[in-house]
């Protein structure tokens, strides 16, 4: 690697240039500030980063070190001016800077502060051009390291906490939250037909904006993390390992795993995975037909209509059930054939339960090698299902009590955990059979108040099961 062909040094320049007018915009207020000293601020918190993601993963390769010379040559010590990576190995100039992402800086509480008083984006400008060096260095290797791609996500959880701590030490405008709810699945359309790609920060802050599901969160990042740096690389002529980009998703039903297919999909579609991002759903009832002849074309219908997006097949492991008549295994291996060889035109995820999923994985050689990567979706806790309520009553205005909180969270606590557990589906059902017993309860008002309309109180959480 050479300074000609250096996107580290793309990446910092704009950094550099995104964000030097905002900071000297914020310094022209306060007197004896020099705007060149601010830019020069500003360039130092670059090569900071540079080296923290470099440093991420404790490897230093050739590659990277070469990048970092080219680009900040200038900034290191005298000693090392024409130095080799050997030399940079050596004097252990990177060592331990991996920490600079996991705490605040000069110019993050800057910008964090300015954003907390004026409602600006500051903030979230650095979290995106900093993240945006981390996956430059992350494209520099042949093969990104998990540890690399995890440092992104350490260094933009970083900038969420300091941003949030300084909106709640100062009052002032506060930005709209991302809505939290997930578009209902489109069908396929044609290519010209389709809207523009949805931004990836966006669908990024949906994922986050769901309850609970902490490490799906950071799984479905990682991947994408490995996407963006992939697509940099190929974008720069580089080599890139290709790998399957389909998944399986475990867990009790209810837990999330068709909201994030969904957005999956759209992440997909946004890094150029597929081209459509749509989400078909499937199950064996729509692919195991039952008769000779017929489960193959039904599983070939299911991927013409995933064509350019994603398919989801629920319950996947009673695919592999049933005797020797079963069509199930015929089903499996038209599956595995058209996942070979569609690979480039769409995904599929395969979702069910964790044990039943490796017995579907095991009932045919292909399965494991094409289906390389697992994300569990935990059960939702007590905390997360009463979270889950109380969005979907926010919807139709619908706000709980304090006795209705503290009834629920009684129901909640007695509810079996086990094999089956509804998750968010048990949360809908006694949602809708709270605001059953709240019109019940209203009928007999002359006229209620809207607070009444919209309140729901402990007698209307249901107790029964």
């Amino acid at each position: 690697m050479t300074g000609e062909d250096n996107t580290l040094e793309e990446a910092v320049r704009a950094f550099v240039d995104d964000l030097t007018p905002a900071v000297q915009a914020l310094g022209a207020a306060v007197d004896g500030i020099d705007a060149a000293k601010l830019h020069d601020d500003v360039e130092v918190e670059a090569y900071n980063l540079a080296c923290a993601f470099i440093d991420a993963d404790g490897l230093h390769t050739d590659d990277e070190l070469w990048a970092l010379i080219a680009t900040f040559g200038h900034r290191l010590p005298s000693e090392l001016a024409k130095a080799t990576p050997a030399d940079l190995r050596s004097s252990q100039l990177l060592m331990g800077r991996r920490a600079h992402l996991g705490r605040s800086s000069a110019l993050l509480d800057l910008l964090a502060a300015a954003d907390a008083r004026d409602g600006g984006d500051r903030s979230e400008r650095l979290a995106r051009l900093g993240a945006h060096i981390g996956h430059v260095v992350a494209a520099l290797d042949l093969v990104p390291t998990r540890t690399e791609l995890a440092a992104v996500e350490v260094y933009r959880n970083t900038v969420k906490r300091v941003v949030s701590e300084q909106r709640a030490q100062t009052p002032g405008p506060q930005p709209q939250a991302a809505a939290g709810t997930t578009p209902a699945p489109a069908p396929p359309v044609a290519a010209e037909a389709l809207p523009e790609a949805r931004p990836l920060e966006e669908l990024l802050a949906e994922l986050d904006d769901l309850v609970g599901l902490a490490d799906v969160k950071k799984e479905v990042r990682l991947v994408t993390n490995l996407l963006r740096v992939e697509k940099m690389r190929r974008d720069r002529g580089l080599p890139v390992i290709e790998h399957s980009h389909h998944l399986i998703f475990t867990g009790n039903p209810g837990t999330g795993k068709t909201t994030v297919a969904r957005l999956v999909a759209q992440i997909y579609r946004t890094l150029g995975v597929v081209e459509q991002g749509h989400l078909v759903e499937a199950d064996r009832s729509t692919l195991v037909a039952g008769f000779v002849g017929q489960t193959a074309p039904r599983v070939v219908a299911a991927f013409d209509r995933a064509e350019g997006g994603v398919l989801l097949i629920d319950e996947a492991y009673s695919l592999a059930r049933g005797g020797d008549d079963d069509f199930g295994k015929e089903a499996i291996d038209t599956l595995v054939k058209l996942v070979e060889d569609r690979r480039d035109r769409l995904v599929v995820i395969l979702a069910g339960y964790p044990d039943e999923m490796g017995t579907l994985v095991d009932a045919n050689p292909g399965m494991g090698s094409r289906f390389p990567k697992t994300i569990h979706f935990p059960d939702y806790s007590d905390d997360e299902l009463v979270a889950i309520f109380e969005s979907l009553g926010a919807e139709g205005r619908y706000t709980l009590d304090d006795g209705a909180r503290t009834a629920l969270k009684a129901v909640l606590a007695t509810w079996p955990r086990g094999r089956g557990f509804g998750n968010g589906r048990l949360a809908r059902n006694l949602f809708e059979a709270a605001v059953a017993n709240q019109a019940t309860r209203l009928v007999a008002l002359a006229s209620p108040t809207d607070a009444e309309l919209t309140t729901l109180t402990a007698p209307d959480i249901p107790t029964s099961r």
